[in-house]
């Protein structure tokens, strides 16, 4: 099973949301900043890495906020996907994506995001469930 890693960064009541490029796997679709975790690699160190990779920002990693696991058709192997609550220093930079944006929690609903992140963005949209702070 791959692992892979999101960030859940809250800033003024939004969370921080990426779109796909529209050229690459799963074009356009939203998702959480984050990645694959390399072997030998935490998760939260995995996920510092990318948010500096796609975002150019340095992170501190909260607490694990949800874990889902999901089979894409499109991938040989499943994936286990970990958020975390995320603090971020500075303003992050698309330096990845089609586009970034800061959304409020019951708006995430309205964008076209993942399978994999369907279920959190349902938890999120409807305030089942509170981010702690980091």
């Amino acid at each position: 099973m791959l692992t892979v890693v999101a960030a859940l960064i809250e800033r003024d009541d939004r969370l921080l949301v990426c779109q796909r490029r529209r050229d690459g796997r799963f074009g356009l679709m939203w998702e959480f900043p984050g990645g694959k975790a390399e072997p030998g690699e935490t998760p939260e160190r995995a996920l510092e890495r990318e948010l500096l990779e796609e975002l150019g920002v340095v992170a501190d990693i909260g607490a694990e906020v949800y874990r889902t696991q999901h089979k894409y058709a499109e991938m040989p192997q499943a994936i286990e996907l970990l958020f975390f609550a995320a603090r971020i220093t500075g303003e992050p930079r698309n330096l990845d994506f089609e586009r970034i944006a800061w959304r409020e929690p019951a708006a995430l609903s309205q964008l076209d995001f993942l399978p994999a992140d369907r279920e959190l963005i349902g938890k999120l949209s409807t305030a089942s469930l509170q981010l702690p702070k980091v």
